[in-house]
């Protein structure tokens, strides 16, 4: 018997002797102390790497002896190994027809310095399983044509160690890192501009009374801007002032950066054009615009058959042009209004130098992020005057119409220089509207027999005024 054959023979047996020691091992570890749990561990997994490395080779041999070949190595592999049979037999496959494909015997392997022979190498150590080694291959034959030549094995070997370490996705991450580093030059920015076509946002998928889902992808120069836009505005802000917590999600937190990076953009672009944020289209009926109920339809653009509620209209048409289509009981339209009671680009600019920003308590938010609320909304007769606005950023927008918050807004700024200050005891509001006298005749009232005019009047700003200071005193004189 030659050397060769007795040296496998011992190694056969020792296989079997290992797969005989680890049957059952699990029935016996109650014995082991804890840190000798960690010891049998590593062991099993030196076992299990280089019985994956051994798999590989014996592949390779068969291959090579003409075995089997072509597309039936991958069931001889399955046919052999059957634990593959739950994935990794194409893997184990490829690499065997590429290494043998390199080579015609042991002594001629694939070119060490290859990306070939840089993976080959690794699995057969064990340090690869065969289906990132697979991964490696092809993100080397990826950037190949992007990098000089005599980068090609140093590109792969911190391939092969990368994966190694973490696995393939951050591999695949090092590519721009690579390219930028070792490959021709102007290969990073070609790579960039071939990517810009590939670049989508896609049309919004809408669901009445439901999430709206987009899907995005960006190329590295759009992802980080919008980075840096969102960045700064989704992390965690808690209220300094009044000791609450910041307890949105972070998915939440960015959605909603994004939404105020949005929201900024078109303000100021909008305003130059016509002094309005946005135009809004809704149909609702009457009754349920004067209830609060129901709910507004958007009409004119992707969202359109998109249900907002009551509260969502209100904080909308704040500061942003709404056209109401308007319906009657049997659901005729009763008029076409007018973009309805907005701020004039002059009232926003002294609201911008009054409040400097966001006046929610505790918020830091400047004046350019923020937008001019109705503190008396329009539909319950408050006018668009700038005693009866406050500015607010777009996340205590929104909570102030939740939780229907009031604010008292002062001709002159209090000792600490507040314009305006908020009561933040939910449904302020409500309360302050409840103590407010009835209308008087000469007010305009809303009734479903009415037609919206082309501009619809403002109560006169004295009797509103002085109907405000009473309903306030009432209702701080009641306390909450």
């Amino acid at each position: 018997m030659s050397t060769g054959t007795t040296e496998l023979a011992k190694r056969h047996f020792a296989m079997e002797a290992a797969g005989d020691a680890l049957t059952g091992i699990s029935e016996v570890l109650f014995g082991a102390a804890g840190a000798e749990l960690g010891e049998l561990l590593g062991v099993a997994d030196r076992l299990a790497a280089l019985a994956s490395a051994a798999r590989v080779a014996v592949a390779v041999e068969a291959v090579r002896r003409g075995e089997v070949a072509g597309a039936g190595v991958q069931e001889w592999v399955r046919g052999h190994a059957p634990s593959l049979r739950q994935g990794g037999a194409v893997a184990v496959a490829r690499i065997a027809l590429d290494v043998a494909a390199a080579g015609s015997g042991p002594d001629r392997p694939p070119a060490e310095d290859s990306p070939l022979g840089i993976v080959w190498d690794a699995v057969r150590d064990g340090r690869l399983e065969a289906g990132t080694g697979c991964a490696v291959l092809r993100e080397s034959a990826r950037v190949q044509p992007l990098l000089h030549d005599e980068a090609l094995p140093t590109v792969a070997t911190a391939l092969v160690d990368l994966a190694q370490q973490h696995g393939t996705a951050l591999m695949r991450g090092l590519r721009p890192r690579l390219i930028s580093q070792y490959g021709h030059h102007g290969a990073f920015d070609d790579l960039q501009a071939r990517l810009a076509p590939s670049a989508r946002l896609s049309m919004p998928h809408v669901e009445s009374g439901d999430l709206t889902e987009y899907q995005l992808w960006m190329t590295p120069e759009q992802a980080a801007a919008l980075e840096a836009a969102i960045g700064p505005l989704s992390a965690p802000r808690p209220n300094e002032q009044t000791g609450q917590r910041d307890l949105r999600p972070a998915g939440q937190r960015r959605v909603e950066a994004l939404t105020e990076v949005c929201t900024i953009a078109s303000g100021v672009e909008a305003e130059a054009r016509s002094g309005s944020p946005a135009t809004l289209h809704v149909t609702m009926s009457l009754a349920d615009l004067q209830a609060e109920t129901g709910a507004g339809e958007v009409l004119g653009s992707v969202a359109t058959g998109t249900l907002l509620g009551p509260d969502t209209l209100r904080r909308l048409t704040c500061d942003a042009a709404l056209v109401a289509h308007v319906l009657g009981t049997q659901g005729e339209p009763l008029a076409l209004a007018r973009l309805l009671r907005l701020f004039t680009r002059g009232q926003r600019r002294h609201l911008q130098l009054r409040d400097r920003g966001c006046t929610y308590p505790g918020c830091t938010a400047p004046a350019a992020w923020t937008r001019a609320h109705h503190v008396c909304h329009w539909a319950d007769g408050g006018p668009t005057d700038v005693l009866n606005a406050a500015l607010l950023c777009q996340r205590h927008h929104t909570t102030v119409h939740r939780r229907r918050l009031w604010a008292e807004v002062r001709q002159q700024p209090d000792d600490r220089g507040r314009h305006v200050v908020w009561d933040l005891t939910d449904g302020s509001y409500d309360r302050v509207l409840a103590a407010l006298p009835p209308p008087t005749p000469d007010e305009p009232v809303l009734s479903a027999t009415d037609h919206f005019p082309d501009d619809p009047p403002d109560l006169h700003l004295d009797t509103w005024r002085h109907k405000v200071a009473h309903g306030s005193r009432a209702t701080r004189a009641a306390g909450p």
